[in-house]
């Protein structure tokens, strides 16, 4: 939830002209993807989550914008997720990957949905236009 915080300020902050005086011009995203799973992705999911009584947070399908497969990427994946000990050890969802079989973590975590959501600029912003 931080991490989503820090990038929402740091998004918005970019297009700020006067907030770092000196680092050149601003420039700020026209969009940034937001990491979700779709309603479709749950029954994969409840298997796992729903026995450990975690909520499983969801949108309807049509709402996913980019898909990605990351299947090449699966090992740096789930070393990545085992990496972050406080999360695995409190038994976090994410920690609950490390009892999976190689099998299991593939269905679970090949795929990635995201939600596009767009930007608007500082200057759109002031002046009333959208990006």
């Amino acid at each position: 939830m931080h991490t989503h915080r820090v990038t929402m300020l740091a998004v918005h902050a970019a297009g700020l002209e006067r907030l770092y005086l000196g680092a050149g011009e601003p420039w700020q995203p026209s969009a940034l993807y937001l990491a979700t799973h779709p309603h479709s992705a749950i029954p994969v999911w409840g298997g796992l989550l729903v026995p450990a009584g975690k909520a499983m947070h969801s949108v309807p399908d049509e709402q996913v914008t980019a898909t990605v497969d990351v299947r090449p990427w699966l090992e740096q994946k789930v070393a990545a997720v085992l990496a972050h000990r406080t999360e695995v050890a409190r038994g976090a969802a994410l920690g609950l990957i490390a009892g999976l079989s190689g099998a299991e973590r593939e269905r679970l975590l090949c795929t990635e949905w995201f939600i596009r959501h767009d930007l608007v600029s500082a200057t759109a912003a002031q002046t009333g236009l959208t990006v």
